[in-house]
């Protein structure tokens, strides 16, 4: 207990001396000259700045386009939770379900519902104008977030339906006559969406094409006339149903764009439903899935004081959008309004609309004056109960307020006999992590630089030390290094994460329960330590990071990968004998650090989480488990396997969900790999080393 103790003081004695600037002869360097400014608002901003600032800029020809859209397309589709879905495959007519018929002066409205996937219900309005002889263009209108959907918007079908369209007016899962879920990350705590690479903006845009599958089907529509328009949330819809699919001849969005610059900078994204963003495994902007339209016309109307979309960047889209436009010799089809006011359409945009789908689908060039405005007088509207599609109650089977628990569907791990089923496993997870959940880690590794901030002969029998070390550009972070054994030594070393709000000290005192054959270091990795933010902050950061291509655990799982690095080169430390001890959440980073370091020996973990895919914390505070896409291909109750030959050791009781793990470890006659342990005094390294 006196070592115990003592340890203690030595700690405090090392904060006192920080906080007072004193420091040892042989101290080099002004204390806190050195000290980064580690913040996590300024690194999203400057990541977002660097996806807009890049995006399009690799494409100086139409051949160099045409070589790589075919990939793009198909990188979209994956990124809009689209990949299980036939999007590119001939599909019939989604079953149609019609409830009523309402005749109106020179139109009718058809109320139906549709099936987009089995039990996928979409209640929907259908304006047909009168005396059509031939197939007609017709538009798709795309609902924003308001409630009474259908109702709230039924100015503009009706108007297109005066103006000879057919048009479709589907509800979204989130606001129609069935309540859905959109705000899963956003008030859920369901950032898991993340990890299972799920964003509701996939079942919208099916939902979309299947409303498109139905208008084609129709003996009034001419399928090569399709167009789509929405606002808000329907702006953004519009915007990638048209990236998503070519039969889109004409697009007009309104109000639902933004660059993710400008979404992170000015925190606009705070105010966004999780639908208007997909899963960024590549690191898009807006501008990358607007070029997916090109060349096919396409109007962007904007106003000028939305609370949800800064005018600047909207107009930034447009710019870089008409330059590529251009350079496909399509300048023409691309144009923009600017209208004033807030997050709301115009006189001015509702006209141009107007004209531009008359222009672009039917052949008739009528200016925006001519065209005419809606009408929104009280006498021409319809009531809710009017135009509801669901008139004798929403069926039994309709799926849509679970639809997001099994849109996209996590494998079942593979069973694995042998270490060769084990290893071919183990590379393909890995391969995957790499391209779709890890994907944004830095291309080319920053100098580490390690700075050795302090030094002191005491805290362990041959000394302590403080690095600062840069894991990536904007991080420069902590790790305490304490050596049991001479430095001429090659020694093992087992490095403990430090957790985010852990009580101070509790990493020390879990170091001192090691037993001595391990040199010990400490690492705080970004929003630990120093480096932390306010709990108050996480939500917006979990959220920002997702639409940026990171998450919290992905960006801690390559800071460890450096501090990795870093400890390999330390020359008291056997780069062959290093280990890992986490708690709690640190528990996926440690292991998926591990999995793509593959050269640790042991992982120690204890309370590790039982799953991926558990929900959070509505405000955003709880562990940050989520990274891209990973739920698709394992979970980190598979790992302790995964990471063969490297050894894992869990204090305490073996979750449950790690059967699978601990059942191949059996099937590959190698069940030493996975063990538990009491408590760490009770780990023996003789049984590891």
């Amino acid at each position: 207990m006196q070592r115990y103790y003592t340890l203690l003081l030595l700690i405090a004695l090392l904060v006192c001396c920080q906080r007072n600037n004193l420091r040892s002869p042989e101290f080099s360097g002004e204390p806190g000259s050195q000290i980064p400014a580690n913040n996590i608002r300024q690194y999203l901003t400057n990541a977002a700045s660097e996806i807009t600032g890049s995006s399009l800029t690799k494409f100086q020809t139409a051949a160099d386009w045409e070589k790589v859209q075919p990939g793009r397309i198909d990188q979209f589709i994956e990124m809009i939770s689209l990949s299980g879905m036939p999007v590119n495959e001939e599909r019939p007519a989604p079953p149609v379900t019609i409830t009523g018929t309402i005749q109106q002066q020179g139109y009718r409205i058809v109320k139906l519902y549709y099936e987009s996937m089995p039990d996928l219900l979409v209640p929907a309005n259908l304006y047909i104008p009168d005396n059509i002889r031939e197939p007609n263009a017709a538009v798709l209108y795309l609902c924003g977030h308001t409630h009474t959907q259908k109702v709230s918007y039924q100015a503009h079908p009706r108007k297109f339906a005066q103006l000879g369209f057919v048009c479709l007016v589907p509800e979204t899962i989130q606001y129609g006559e069935v309540r859905g879920e959109h705000w899963g990350c956003y008030a859920r705590g369901w950032f898991n969406w993340y990890s299972k690479g799920y964003t509701p903006a996939g079942v919208e845009v099916w939902n979309a094409i299947r409303g498109l599958d139905l208008l084609a089907s129709l003996p009034e529509v001419d399928a090569g006339k399709l167009g789509a328009t929405g606002i808000s949330g329907g702006g953004a819809i519009s915007w990638f149903l048209a990236a998503a699919d070519p039969r889109v001849k004409a697009v007009a969005p309104v109000c639902g764009i933004s660059t993710i610059d400008a979404h992170i900078s000015t925190r606009t994204i705070d105010g966004h439903c999780d639908c208007m963003m997909c899963i960024n495994t590549y690191g898009w902007d807006t501008k990358d899935i607007g070029a997916l339209i090109a060349p096919r016309p396409l109007l962007i109307a904007q106003s000028n004081r939305d609370g949800l979309n800064r005018i600047e960047s909207v107009w930034e889209i447009y710019q870089d959008l008409k330059s590529f436009y251009g350079m496909l010799g399509a300048a023409d089809n691309i144009s923009f309004i600017e209208t004033p006011g807030g997050h709301s359409y115009h006189k001015n945009s509702r006209e141009l609309i107007f004209s531009f789908f008359m222009k672009h689908l039917k052949g008739i060039e009528i200016s925006p004056g001519k065209v005419g405005d809606i009408d929104e007088s009280a006498e021409s509207a319809l009531s809710v109960e009017d135009l509801m599609a669901f008139t004798d109650g929403v069926p039994p089977n309709d799926i849509t307020t679970t639809i997001q628990d099994t849109f996209i569907e996590s494998p079942a791990a593979p069973e694995l006999t042998d270490l060769n089923s084990l290893n071919e496993y183990k590379d393909q997870v890995r391969s995957f992590l790499l391209e779709r959940t890890f994907h944004n880690f830095p291309d080319t590794a920053c100098d580490l630089d390690p700075e050795q901030v302090f030094r002191a002969d005491d805290f362990a029998a041959y000394g302590g030390e403080r690095y600062r070390v840069n894991t990536e550009n904007g991080w420069k972070l902590n790790i305490n290094v304490y050596w049991r054994h001479p430095k001429e030594e090659k020694r093992p070393m087992m490095v403990f994460l430090r957790n985010q709000d852990e009580a101070r000290n509790a990493s020390e005192q879990f170091t001192y329960q090691l037993n001595d054959q391990w040199n010990v270091a400490i690492a705080d990795v970004r929003g630990v330590g120093e480096s932390g933010w306010s709990p108050a902050l996480q939500w917006h950061v979990r959220r920002a990071s997702a639409w940026t291509g990171r998450t919290i655990a992905s960006m801690r799982v390559h800071d460890l990968l450096r501090f990795l690095e870093f400890c390999r080169t330390l020359p008291g430390v056997d780069p062959q004998q290093i280990g890992i001890v986490a708690s709690g959440e640190m528990s996926a980073v440690a292991l998926y650090a591990a999995l793509l370091d593959g050269k640790c020996h042991t992982v120690i973990i204890k309370d590790p989480p039982a799953t991926q895919d558990a929900a959070s914390s509505g405000d955003g505070r709880g562990d940050s488990l989520e990274m891209l896409n990973c739920l698709q291909i394992t979970d980190i109750n598979q790992l302790p396997v995964l990471i063969h030959p490297t050894k894992t050791v869990i204090v305490g009781e073996i979750p449950e969900t790690y059967k699978w793990a601990l059942q191949s470890a059996d099937n590959i006659g190698q069940r030493e790999l996975i063990n538990s342990i009491e408590s760490l005094e009770n780990y023996s390294s003789e049984s590891v080393l």
